[in-house]
């Protein structure tokens, strides 16, 4: 029996429940949790705070992989092409800072890996990509309705009109990456 290779990327492409949605298909995903980080505010953020915009701190979502699995080269690919990296603060109608796209890595390999990786994608966009590469600071878990959006509101109007159309994207852009 081989031994897990468990690694952890934060990563943040507009709302969070976009992200963890494609992400609990990902072969070699062990966990996906929703929630804040990158904000300057003191103490534990909570939704309505983060969607205010005044704590400085985007959605994310912590994704802990396999890396024996799946490769954190690879989850960054499938990151940058599942939401548009060239929009600052803005993902389709959702707007403000709390939806930019951000890379937070956690050591000075997770920094290069992103580095090259947007480097490589920046050629198939027209417009530059403006994913923020920062360092990785407190991760604050969002709130229970928060985790597992997707799955426990298959109907809710966003998840068709947003999530779903992501989740398609997945499944014709990597399919060989699916659980």
């Amino acid at each position: 029996m081989t031994t897990k290779n468990l690694q952890i990327a934060t990563i943040g492409g507009g709302c969070f429940w976009c992200t963890e949605a494609v992400f609990q298909e990902i072969k070699g995903v062990e966990n996906v949790v929703s929630g804040y980080s990158g904000g300057k505010a003191p103490g534990r953020p909570t939704y309505r705070e983060v969607c205010s915009g005044l704590t400085g701190d985007a959605e994310v979502v912590q994704v802990t992989f396999d890396a024996n699995v799946i490769s954190y080269e690879d989850i960054l690919v499938i990151f940058m092409t599942t939401h548009d990296p060239t929009t600052l603060n803005r993902q389709g109608a959702d707007r403000g800072t709390q939806y930019r796209s951000v890379i937070f890595y956690h050591n000075y390999k997770q920094k290069e890996i992103a580095e090259t990786v947007i480097d490589e994608l920046s050629k198939y966009y027209e417009n530059p990509i403006v994913t923020e590469l920062s360092e990785a600071v407190t991760f604050y878990e969002a709130e229970k309705e928060h985790q597992d959006f997707y799955k426990n509101n298959p109907e809710y109007g966003y998840c068709g009109f947003v999530i779903d159309p992501k989740l398609a994207k997945l499944r014709k852009l990597h399919s060989d990456k699916l659980k």
